[in-house]
């Protein structure tokens, strides 16, 4: 199996057409074709199904394609690492982050390292901190941004010194918006939005003191910011972190902390024994710099 492939693949899959597909690639649509039913062929299964309206992934189609996007963009890392290699330092730093405080701090990070290397680019990718150690653990990201708890056996890493406080966000019209700090008795009757982070979950519920069969979960999120919408909607309210950026962009939703409180730390980790680029170990370095001051 060639990358090539794997390319035109990931092509038609996109389009959605074959002929589209081999219009974008450059080839003949017979050439693209039969490229598809040798791939099926060597894998011993269908991907694709051919309709008069489009093409349909099966089920072995989409875990295929999952997959040969992650060896498509490990492929492009590796060969944009190579094209580093100059007197100027350029090329790409891939960061992961959650949300959180440490986002500000990252975004600073990142501020004077465009201002000092402008030929170097970032992608950054916000996510849940399982999703980024994976990316982390295949090489499809070089810094991640997680919060505690992180298992940071494989990782060299910085915890960051801000606070990250738990609380509770609520319509402003809700019955326990006018509170200082929310205790477990307080919440427990109401419809409850968790984190689908199980370590974070898990914490949560053992704040509660209570089982998941035993609360009202309507809804579990990845990201808070989808998640902020629907408290909105007054589906339920929210366990989640005072710095993640949605919570102070909507006036209508009120932030309450928990009691007894409920505390974590961002922490910034890459791997460890990791031949990086140059761009990304001035990075790293640059990180280093800032955990001597702290």
């Amino acid at each position: 199996m060639e990358l090539r492939t794997l390319r035109y693949f990931l092509t038609t899959v996109n389009e959605g057409n074959i002929t589209r597909a081999a219009e974008v690639l450059h080839v003949t649509q017979p050439t693209l074709s039969r490229q598809l039913m040798d791939l099926e062929r060597e894998l011993g299964t269908t991907l694709v199904l051919r309709g008069k309206r489009g093409l349909t992934l099966t089920d072995d189609g989409l875990f295929f394609r999952q997959r040969a996007e992650e060896i498509v963009e490990l492929a492009d890392h590796l060969e944009q690492r190579f094209a580093e290699k100059s007197d100027m330092v350029s090329g790409l730093i891939t960061i992961g982050a959650t949300e959180s405080i440490g986002s500000r701090l990252l975004a600073k990070l990142i501020c004077r390292f465009a201002e000092r290397y402008p030929l170097v680019q970032f992608h950054l990718y916000n996510e849940m901190a399982d999703n980024i150690k994976d990316r982390l653990d295949k090489g499809l990201a070089d810094i991640g941004l997680l919060l505690e708890p992180v298992d940071v056996q494989k990782y060299e890493y910085l915890r960051l010194p801000q606070k990250e406080t738990w609380g509770v966000l609520m319509r402003c019209d809700h019955p326990l918006a006018g509170q200082e700090q929310i205790v477990p008795e307080d919440i427990i009757p109401y419809p409850l939005i968790l984190p689908l982070r199980e370590k974070v979950r898990q914490d949560i519920l053992n704040w509660l003191g209570r089982e998941e069969k035993d609360l009202r979960i309507p809804l579990s999120y990845t990201l808070l910011s989808n998640a902020v919408l629907l408290v909105e909607e007054g589906l339920g309210c929210a366990f989640c972190l005072d710095g993640a950026l949605a919570v102070h962009s909507r006036p209508n939703l009120k932030f309450v902390p928990l009691f007894p409180e409920k505390v974590t730390r961002s922490v910034l980790v890459w791997k460890k024994n990791q031949l990086f680029s140059p761009a990304t170990s001035l990075f790293i370095q640059q990180i280093n710099l800032m955990r001597a001051q702290i």
